[in-house]
């Protein structure tokens, strides 16, 4: 098979159908192949389908069984999590966080609902997580400690939390950056949307931070149809999110008391039935994800021009999207519109956050290397079914 540069977005495509099954291919579909139609059926037959309801405590416990964290509270979506998650860290109206800029937007966002600010963070080459002694030295070049808090020198504003993002299941190296935290006072948040699943050092993405999210859109490994939730080894902040999340209600039997701003974020049952089944599918689906990757990186690595992203050596990834990255940034279109066209779904790697028109103003360390990956990364089809059925 020809690697040559030009040949090599159809050698792309002849390496990919040799592991994929016939027809189209979707980047990542949702599985139904467990109990979701008998769960969801119940809550249909019972009337228990809005926010309240057995599956909704079950999907908490669940959770937290699997990942090891103390708490679980399930939430409506991951950006939702997201916020509550920034609020609960102290972050406030013109305050700073520290994000990657290679992230989905919903890190963002969640930021922006509070009125802070986005504080963009750059990428390692070899698993796109946080570059953390780049990060390092940048925080000693702009950041001071004054009255108790972390202050950007040159906005003035404080700097509150760190929000680090285990981009496409593939965990950060998270103990450095425990402590590159815990050297400067920072909140540290997991973004672990993606990374349901994945290990770091042997402990589940998630346990690390002060709290951390989850997300369970159509195109996670697991899928409530939309939904998230929030992890916590604080039993009190996990109350707090409780709270929070559920309109800030004291419990009566009749009265509507609130006793603060909350939030409407509950997940409906109907949502986490669908959830609590195919969270028993999991290590099903994480076992086919793994050999879909292995199968990925054994075809093309006959082919020159560019690297499979494998995970790192601490962890152990979900390879929740699988990952290749080409030496030329000129064939990313070539390889992204030859893929499509065979039916097979790909898509570039989402547009750095700093480069976003509302972004244009926001502080950033040195974002080349997050600008160089993003022009020649490629998602390819990833989902657990197409490694064959469970």
């Amino acid at each position: 098979m020809s690697s040559l540069p030009a040949a090599l977005p159809q050698a792309i495509v002849a390496a990919m159908r040799s592991v994929l099954p016939a027809g189209r291919c979707g980047l990542h579909e949702p599985e139904i192949a467990g109990n979701e139609w008998a769960y969801v059926k119940e809550c249909l037959d019972t009337g228990w389908v809005s926010s309240v309801g057995s599956y909704v405590d079950r999907i908490e416990k669940d959770l937290a069984t699997y990942t090891g964290a103390a708490r679980a509270v399930a939430v409506v979506n991951g950006t939702a999590a997201l916020h509550v998650a920034l609020h609960l860290a102290g972050v406030r109206a013109g305050d700073e966080v520290l994000m990657p800029s290679l992230t989905f937007v919903a890190t963002a966002n969640a930021a922006h609902y509070l009125g802070a600010i986005p504080h963009f963070m750059d990428a390692e080459p070899h698993y796109l997580g946080l570059d953390i002694p780049k990060l390092a030295a940048h925080l000693d070049r702009v950041a001071i400690r004054k009255n108790g808090h972390v202050v950007n020198r040159e906005t003035g504003r404080v700097i509150r939390a760190l929000v680090c993002m285990h981009t496409y299941g593939h965990p950060v190296d998270l103990d450095p950056l425990v402590e590159l935290c815990a050297a400067w006072g920072l909140k540290l948040i997991e973004d672990a949307a993606e990374s349901l699943g994945s290990l770091y050092k042997g402990r589940h993405t998630g346990n690390h931070g002060l709290i951390s999210t989850l997300s369970f859109n159509g195109n996670k490994i697991v899928t409530t149809g939309g939904g998230g939730a929030i992890l916590t080894n604080d039993p009190a902040l996990a109350d707090r999110a409780k709270h929070l999340t559920t309109t800030a209600k004291q419990p009566h039997k009749w009265d509507f008391v609130h006793d603060e701003m909350g939030f409407n974020y509950r997940l409906p049952n109907l949502n986490a039935a669908m959830g609590c089944a195919q969270l028993e599918q999991l290590p099903s689906k994480l076992e086919r994800k793994r050999a879909l990757a292995a199968s990925y990186a054994a075809a093309l690595a006959g082919l020159s021009g560019l690297r499979f992203l494998t995970e790192p050596d601490f962890a152990r990834s979900n390879y929740w999207l699988n990952v290749m990255l080409l030496d030329d940034a000129a064939l990313l279109e070539p390889v992204l519109d030859a893929t499509n066209a065979a039916g097979l779904q790909t898509r570039p790697a989402w547009r750095p956050m700093h480069l976003l028109a509302m972004h244009e103003g926001c502080p950033r360390m040195d974002l080349s290397t997050t600008e160089d990956v993003a022009g020649r990364l490629i998602n390819i089809p990833s989902s657990p079914q197409m490694a064959g059925e469970p």
